[in-house]
């Protein structure tokens, strides 16, 4: 008895200290949005400049949601996080103290490196961490934690509780994850893999690709870019749509933080749905919610009550299926290519996230209305949804197999 209830306490503080790690992830994923009004005057930036500073972040993640899936099987969840924690920290405070444009997107570029390792090991720690008919639960708790940072650093922004100065932004984001890697560094339980267990690279990846797993592993890859794609075109582009509509800038800030906070009600929903009996249901339901939430809010009327109602719930409808590919992603692999799986997954989907953004700006160019823009959401989110229910419909049968 008293193992378990170690393992039970061990689990339960694995989980918080994710979930820590993903509030400090999900502020430093948007200090650029809060920073670039101060920042792009200061250094004189041109919009092409200001889209490279976004981008060069971008493209940090991609490649360091492949290392950082690497370095979890190769050496460990914990190791892995911590290194992800300390390079984005470090990259993050050195933002506030360049000089030039070109140091700025470099060290942009590093931090997103640093934010994209820590994400699939926050996903196996918080998967490890619980039963395994809680794994769904563990993890979306775990992923709340980064629509949380966001609304913070959207707040911050809104009552200019930095004081005008770009710099303290960074600092804050670079700041707090140095403080939390030594604790997780001393405090995360074990949860690393057996060194005779872990493959090679390239072992990993030819048991990702073996052809009994391609179709769950092309599904899911294809679910992450959708699904990310919808997220990023949201999150960069919805309070400029809605300025466009007629909402004051204020207004559109605040009806980003309800998406961020709907959000996050939503990923604890998302978690429950995926360790149902039989998930399939709820999930395919979930995901047809997240399209009429778009579709509603592409129809409502540039109205301040209506529109913040809309954005919490599509923020709550998106980000619990999110959740629910994130709690999905771990399960479709067994332990030992676990991190490189879900950094692959995640490295993807990051690809999405790029091609959400340019999605938004080629319809506005061509003429489309911000109706038009969001309504081009829906099918992509209900292709979302068709995917991923293939990928559980696989994982329930292979289930039964066994």
């Amino acid at each position: 008895m008293q193992t378990t209830n170690d393992h039970r306490s061990g689990g339960r503080r694995a989980l918080a200290l994710a979930f820590m790690a993903a509030i400090i992830e999900g502020f430093d994923l948007q200090a650029a949005g809060v920073a670039v009004p101060k920042l792009a005057p200061a250094f004189g930036l041109t919009p092409q400049q200001i889209g490279l500073f976004f981008s060069s972040a971008t493209i940090g993640l991609i490649f360091g949601a492949l290392a950082g899936g690497r370095i979890a099987d190769a050496w460990g969840r914990r190791s892995g996080l911590v290194l992800a924690l300390v390079t984005f920290g470090i990259f993050s405070a050195a933002t506030a103290y360049v000089t030039s444009f070109e140091q700025l997107v470099i060290m942009r570029f590093l931090t997103g490196v640093g934010l994209g390792g820590a994400l699939p090991n926050l996903v196996n720690i918080a998967a490890e961490s619980a039963d395994p008919g809680r794994r769904g639960r563990a993890v979306s708790i775990m992923y709340a934690g980064v629509p949380l940072g966001g609304a913070v650093a959207s707040c911050v922004a809104m009552l200019g509780l930095h004081g005008g100065d770009w710099h303290s932004i960074f600092l804050v984001g670079g700041i707090t994850p140095l403080l939390l890697a030594p604790a997780i560094h001393i405090l995360l339980p074990p949860l690393r893999v057996v060194k005779s267990e872990a493959k090679s690279t390239s072992g990993a990846l030819s048991s990702i690709l073996a052809p009994q797993t391609l179709l769950s592993t092309a599904a899911l890859w294809l679910s992450f870019f959708l699904g990310l794609l919808v997220v990023y075109l949201l999150l960069n582009w919805m309070p400029q749509l809605l300025v466009s509509r007629g909402l004051a800038r204020e207004e559109a800030s605040f009806v980003q933080i309800l998406f961020n906070l709907g959000g996050a009600a939503g990923s604890l929903a998302g978690g429950r749905m995926l360790d149902q009996k039989n998930p399939v249901m709820p999930v395919a339901l979930g995901f047809a919610a997240a399209a009429a939430a778009l579709l509603m809010l592409s129809l409502l009327p540039a109205h301040l009550g209506l529109t913040l109602m809309a954005g919490a719930l599509v923020g709550g409808a998106i980000l619990c299926v999110q959740a629910i590919l994130y709690g999905v992603a771990p399960q479709c692999y067994p332990f030992e290519i676990r991190g490189t799986g879900v950094g692959m997954a995640v490295s993807v989907g990051r690809l999405g996230s790029i091609a959400g953004p340019l999605l938004a700006g080629f319809l506005v160019a061509g003429g489309s209305s911000p109706s038009d823009v969001i309504f081009a959401l829906v099918p992509i989110t209900l292709l979302a949804g068709l995917t991923t229910v293939l990928l559980l419909v696989r994982r329930e049968r292979s289930l039964q197999a066994a």
